[in-house]
């Protein structure tokens, strides 16, 4: 059940950030992006917002993922930690 609500708080997340992306296939770096900092010990919302972030950052033909892009770009992830919320 718990894994069923935190499915669904992403799913939401998404649908309600959609809007906001430029590219086809965004939603689906920013739903990878959420998997993999689901352990993290902050709220959907502000992992939603850093990763939607760290997405518009990166140029449209970036083919690393969002999580490997971030550890070669301190001063983004700087800057999306602050916009989100996260630190």
């Amino acid at each position: 059940m718990k894994n069923a609500l935190l499915t669904l708080t992403i799913l939401a997340s998404l649908c309600a950030t959609t809007l906001a992306f430029a590219g086809s296939d965004d939603a689906k770096w920013v739903a990878k992006c959420i998997a993999d900092n689901k352990d993290e010990k902050v709220s959907i919302e502000v992992i939603t917002k850093y990763c939607t972030c760290m997405n518009n950052k990166m140029d449209d033909n970036e083919t690393l993922s969002i999580s490997a892009w971030e550890k070669t770009h301190p001063t983004e992830q700087a800057a999306c930690d602050k916009e989100s919320g996260w630190k």
